[in-house]
């Protein structure tokens, strides 16, 4: 799956997807248009679930470090 035009459809839907995902409240929203795109194209669903999952991972590991140095500036005495 080397088509740009595919990926472009795909990354620019997730990050619509996750701003829909977020403003609704529906942690799961992104596998349902998952699934509407598979009833269509499987190369296109699956291009945008990388996409997303890709996107959900880079946020949660960001929290996670912000977290981590939150934590360690916490523990640092005051100088």
């Amino acid at each position: 799956m080397s088509d740009s035009v595919v990926l472009e459809m795909a990354n620019k839907l997730a990050e619509e997807c996750l701003a829909v995902q977020g403003e609704v409240g529906d942690d799961r929203l992104f596998m349902k248009v998952g699934n509407v795109l598979g009833a269509s194209s499987q190369t296109l669903e699956e291009a945008f679930l990388t996409a997303v999952r890709t996107r959900m991972a880079n946020d949660a590991a960001r929290r996670f470090l912000a977290q981590k140095l939150k934590a360690h500036r916490a523990a640092q005495p005051d100088t």
